[in-house]
């Protein structure tokens, strides 16, 4: 007698033969028994989880002689007509082969006639995402207002594909990947029908190789048990599917936390030999790592992967490895497993890749070592450092307090974070010794500068363009002993030139180009235009108005300044 395959024979011929749609399958049973059939369906999902089944259940359950019924009974002369393909009113088109518009115009022509032998027209068209974007547009008219004795149902394992229009006429049911539960018990009892002698880590691995496909592992059942007579065990699955153990696993991250780098060689030499392959040692191996994590970081979290059969051995093993290690090593592999899909030398990369892993664990091990051995002498540096940080502040503190605090500086750290500044007179912040730097605008060491300028942005812009563009809303307008004061035009551009980085390029150019070095001050433009129309004029009275619009929430603008720089644990206010 012929052999059918195993996915053939037990193909599901009834919505309770299929395994995990259940939220499916209650949905098109409910809608059959209070006849409320949609003329179109659109079914989704990865691949062997029963779509083009549930589609031949469906129209079998709505032609059925004793129906239309919940459940096809699968004996009258429609449900085993349909069964076998052989009525022509129930037609399943293949996409793949069938893609272009004048297929669709010859179905759009054949939709009109009555069915001649069963109750209603079903077309199922399988891989629907295939169809070229004409036959898309013929197809839609028609799946919108089809006749009354027509029924579409299509099936896709890649739905963003389909044009939204097509998906919006049809209601959608998006099959899920079976759960590994599940597919073992389908296996189980397949097992028990075909008179198979499985292992239950066989076939518990079988299902997770299937990725939540119920025909993949039907195939490598009926695959490994035609290979060993009817008898399958774990060990004969691994050889044939090139699978490899967690228990070898384990002893390679075993290795790699040593840092045994010659264990680590050996054992991927053993994969080799047994005929593992590369890439897929390097896949399962990200995998056990994943787990590894999971099991580290989530209670039961044995229970979120489909992967690990012996918890107890993977929590003992996740114990050994810090959670910042496992995301190092992940990350790793990660990345080689990218490179290796063009390496040349696949297990060259992936001895690479194992030997950085055995790196991370060992540096790991001699960081924490060093930790524990130094931690009373880096408790003590600490406060020593802290101390010291502590004296400079107080320092620099009472610095600000001889010399004054800039002009506007109290306004500026006034202004809460992210709200943007108010549009007055000074928004910036102001330099000190405003003065010196007015009286020395028409200085030789000015003009100097003036002359140099376009050679400074030449230079700046070779040295990084994008400062230049920065500095490009500035001119300069005084030099006042070591100082280039620069005025911006627009206060971004200012703020941008004074980060640390952008101001370090300038004044290095400005040192080369100028023979010494300088140092940048900015400031906005028409604060420098207010400070050279106010020359003459009474200091008290500028000083007075800054005062008052900076000092209106109570407090002296030197004090927020103050407060701002050093915090209010250092600050001491004295009347």
């Amino acid at each position: 007698m012929e052999h059918i395959a195993l996915y053939r024979a037990w193909r599901p011929q009834s919505f309770s033969d299929m395994v995990g749609q259940q939220h499916i399958i209650q949905t098109l049973q409910n809608a059959i028994r209070e006849q409320r059939v949609s003329h179109a369906y659109l079914f989704s999902g990865p691949r062997g989880t029963g779509k083009t089944s549930a589609a031949k259940i469906l129209a079998k359950a709505v032609n059925c002689e004793h129906g239309p019924a919940e459940e096809p009974c699968n004996t009258c002369e429609a449900c085993r007509r349909i069964t076998a393909g052989a009525v022509m009113d129930v037609q399943e088109i293949d996409a793949a082969s069938n893609r272009g518009v004048e297929e669709i115009r010859d179905l759009r022509e054949k939709v009109k006639y009555a069915p001649t032998e069963v109750r209603r027209k079903v077309y199922i068209i399988d891989e629907v995402h295939m169809l070229t974007t004409e036959a898309f547009n013929a197809l839609l008219k028609t799946l919108e207002e089809p006749p009354a004795h027509v029924m579409f149902i299509l099936a896709t394992t890649e739905p963003h594909r389909l044009p939204a229009t097509i998906i919006s006429r049809c209601q959608r049911f998006d099959f899920r990947r079976v759960s590994l539960d599940e597919q073992t018990g389908r296996l189980e009892r397949i097992c028990t029908e075909e008179g198979i002698t499985a292992e239950p880590e066989a076939l518990s691995y079988i299902a997770r190789l299937s990725d939540g496909g119920m025909r993949d592992a039907l195939s490598i059942l009926d695959q490994i048990a035609s290979f060993t007579g009817g008898t399958v065990s774990y060990q004969q699955v691994l050889d044939m599917t090139g699978g490899i153990a967690s228990e070898q696993f384990g002893r390679l991250a075993a290795a790699l936390k040593q840092g045994d780098a010659g264990l680590v060689l050996q054992i991927v030499e053993q994969f080799m030999q047994e005929g593992k392959s590369a890439d897929k040692c390097m896949e399962n191996l990200l995998y056990y790592f994943r787990d590894l994590l999971m099991i580290k970081m989530v209670p039961d979290a044995d229970k979120l992967t489909d992967r690990v059969l012996n918890p107890a051995e993977f929590q003992e093993m996740a114990g050994a490895f810090s959670r910042e290690e496992l995301f190092q090593m992940i990350d790793t592999l990660n990345r080689y497993q990218g490179e290796m899909k063009y390496a040349s030398q696949p297990q060259t990369l992936f001895e690479v890749a194992l030997l950085k892993l055995s790196g991370i664990a060992q540096s790991a091990g001699a960081s924490a070592q060093s930790s524990a051995q130094a931690g009373s002498a880096a408790d003590a540096g600490e406060v020593a450092k802290l101390k010291q940080q502590v004296a400079a502040l107080e320092k620099k503190l009472e610095r600000v307090m001889q010399n004054g605090v800039p002009a506007g500086a109290g306004r500026e750290a006034a202004k809460p974070a992210r709200t943007p500044a108010p549009k007055v007179a000074s928004t910036a912040k102001i330099p000190q010794h405003m003065d010196q730097y007015v009286a020395s605008r028409s200085s030789e060491a000015f003009t100097a500068v003036q002359r140099q300028w376009p050679q400074i942005l030449q230079n700046v812009k070779e040295t990084k363009v994008t400062v230049h563009a920065w500095l490009m809303d500035g001119e300069p307008v005084s030099v006042w002993e070591d100082n280039v004061l620069v005025g911006f035009k627009n206060n971004i551009h200012r703020e941008t030139t004074e980060k640390p980085a952008n101001k370090q390029v300038i004044e290095s150019v400005l040192e080369s180009c100028l023979g010494k070095p300088y140092r940048l001050v900015t400031m906005m433009l028409r604060d420098w235009s207010e400070a050279v129309e106010g020359v003459g004029k009474p200091q008290a009275e500028e000083l007075k108005l800054e005062h008052e619009e900076a000092g209106e929430n109570g407090k002296k603008p030197w004090i927020d300044e103050a407060i701002q720089l050093f915090g209010e644990d250092l600050v001491v206010i004295k009347d």
